[in-house]
């Protein structure tokens, strides 16, 4: 779900770097010392998820880990996922460091939207409020992602418009994975540990 480099116009470049800026300043300053460790390992998740690339028809797809993020980290999911495209872009070329910006709004704004879209089914005592809001966080995210890439290409020209509708059709099975590994790691974690969410969701 990388955008490369040479495809977007300064304009969409300038304000996707202004709104990952912004995004970031918040999420370092909700970043507490003690959650350090917790962000380091979902960092490195969506790192080693991202570079799995599994194709489908014309186009290849992988996991991103975005929604899961959103639950965990809230606004701090920000710097953790421009973390970790910085290092793809420099170790692997994926995408590029002028769309960082871009592609750090495109995975981390879906992100924050679930997080709170979600929060409340997602600490019900209700198993099945509990999972379904889990499930949609996971779902929601990469939707939301997949829709703002197709947008930004769009935006880039006419014909780029047959490569977002692939993109759009071609994500709707990592929709659901995402949804259910979501689901499965929320009523894990609320099995062994439960006072994390309300910790996350506490302090955003």
């Amino acid at each position: 779900m990388h955008i490369s480099e040479g495809v977007l116009s300064p304009a969409v470049l300038a304000g996707g770097a202004a709104l990952a800026v912004a995004g970031t300043a918040i999420g370092l300053k909700k970043l507490d010392y003690d959650r350090i460790p917790q962000v380091a390992v979902l960092t490195a998740a969506f790192f080693v998820a991202s570079l799995v690339h599994v194709p489908i028809g014309p186009a290849s797809v992988h996991l991103t880990l975005n929604g899961l993020m959103g639950i965990f980290l809230g606004w701090v999911a920000f710097p953790a996922i421009l973390v970790g495209l910085i290092l793809q872009a420099i170790l692997f070329q994926h995408g590029g460091m002028t769309t960082l910006g871009v592609n750090t709004v495109i995975m981390a704004f879906p992100a924050i939207v679930c997080f709170y879209a979600f929060s409340i089914p997602i600490r019900s005592q209700k198993p099945a409020v509990s999972m379904a809001g889990s499930f949609m966080c996971g779902f929601g995210a990469i939707l939301l992602s997949v829709l703002m890439l197709a947008l930004a290409l769009v935006f880039a020209g006419e014909h780029f418009a047959a490569v977002a509708k692939v993109a759009v059709i071609a994500y709707s099975p990592i929709m659901v994975i995402e949804g259910i590994i979501a689901t499965l790691c929320v009523r894990f974690l609320k099995r062994v540990k439960p006072e994390i969410l309300e910790v996350v969701y506490a302090r955003g």
